[in-house]
């Protein structure tokens, strides 16, 4: 990729968004576009349209839009369907209509059925019933990775879908209402430390197994597919290792330096009983993970007191 090239990052306040968009201005790149810079309503069709026809971006990350954990999934499962749904449409066909080179949308492990074997290979996409509690974005994504394999079957375009582990580190979503299980627990534990708290709960029984990758990890995954990997067929991406949400919590308990209690809400859900990823496909072709759990997880919470604390 030339460092001309004009490159569109969809979902620029997403983790995985902002991250590209600082990899690809720190490598020298000079045509960066998002929906933030450019003005676009991407859940509005003629401005998406619009965009595509004045700009004519010729690479395309289409990343998280719309995305949460257990909480948020359960109270917004209509903006879950249709946000995600009406974008990734609106960025698939155009992207089609004006020749974009390559396109990586962005899936995620939610897509797989609840009940999958261990860990999880690409051949499980669709075949079972999906976790209830995710079912609203699972779906949507499950559409946008159908609909870049048929864009790909029936005009022979350039696009990948990659389904990473849960993507975790700086500038991650902290607000409890919405975000995902790390920077939940990393907030809620500084939290419970600053104020000496004696006890902090957390949803479930701490028995179902996730696994975890790092920003840097799923940016560097996501350059490296772009450049070695152009097949319909969806791919995992993760570090092959997964741990309890009990086993989390004392790790991130422990990095934060709280002394209180940990206890489990058992009649709040708990989702999908394991998810690990079968990463052979992509270690095969030569990629690895690099960050550990532990250290990831120090990084996300210096960042975390450093950026967000610190604001205040």
């Amino acid at each position: 990729m030339e460092k001309t090239a004009k490159i569109f990052i969809v979902g620029d306040k997403s983790i995985v968004g902002s991250a590209l968009i600082q990899y690809f201005r720190s490598c020298g790149f000079a045509n960066i576009l998002s929906e933030s810079v450019c003005s676009i309503d991407l859940l509005d069709q003629y401005s998406v349209y619009s965009f595509f026809k004045s700009a004519r971006p010729e690479y395309v990350f289409l990343t998280y839009v719309v995305s949460g954990g257990i909480a948020a999934n359960i109270e917004y499962p209509a903006d879950f369907i249709y946000r995600n749904l009406q974008i990734q449409n609106n960025i698939i066909h155009n992207s089609y209509q004006f020749g974009v080179n390559k396109l990586a949308f962005w899936g995620s492990s939610c897509a797989y059925p609840r009940d999958c074997p261990q860990p999880i290979k690409e051949e499980y996409f669709l075949t079972g019933e999906l976790e209830r509690t995710s079912e609203p974005y699972a779906v949507a994504k499950i559409a946008g990775m159908k609909m870049c394999q048929s864009y790909c079957r029936q005009y022979g375009v350039d696009y990948i879908s990659l389904i990473p582990a849960t993507i975790y580190g700086p500038n991650d979503d902290f607000e409890l209402e919405s975000s995902h299980v790390i920077p939940s627990l990393i907030k809620r534990f500084h939290e419970a430390k600053e104020d000496d708290e004696p006890s902090i709960v957390v949803w479930g029984t701490g028995e179902p197994r996730r696994e975890f990758l790092f920003i840097d990890d799923a940016v560097d995954a996501g350059i490296f597919l772009l450049s070695r990997y152009s097949m319909p067929e969806i791919i995992n991406v993760g570090c092959g290792e997964d741990i309890s949400i009990k086993g989390l919590a004392e790790l991130i308990k422990e990095i934060v330096g709280y002394e209180g209690q940990v206890l489990f809400d058992k009649s709040k859900p708990d989702g999908a009983p394991r998810k690990l990823l079968d990463n052979s496909k992509i270690t095969d072709l030569g990629w690895k993970a690099r960050v550990s759990l532990g250290e990831g997880i120090r990084q996300t919470y210096n960042w975390y007191k450093e950026t967000l604390v610190c604001a205040y």
